[in-house]
């Protein structure tokens, strides 16, 4: 039987985390929900644009991609 074009999809399971921010990390936070739900004319809450704040830090971080992707063939061989 032949592959389908889209592999199946990973776990999307969410997880829960609670955190304990510095009130001026927390204001900057609500500085940047406020900006982005008006220029996106939405409504986004902070909780829902955080996990992509996070993703889009992680992703620019070519020193954390260079080291993760070293242990993980470090692990494998």
């Amino acid at each position: 039987m032949a592959d389908l074009k889209l592999a199946k999809l990973p776990d999307r399971t969410p997880v829960k985390i609670s955190l304990v921010l510095p009130s001026d990390l927390a204001a900057d936070l609500e500085d940047y929900r406020a900006i982005y739900n008006e220029r996106h004319s939405a409504s986004e809450p902070l909780t829902e644009l955080v996990p992509y704040m996070l993703a889009a830090f992680l992703a620019g971080d070519r020193e954390f991609a260079r080291e993760r992707a070293a242990r993980r063939k470090a692990a494998t061989s």
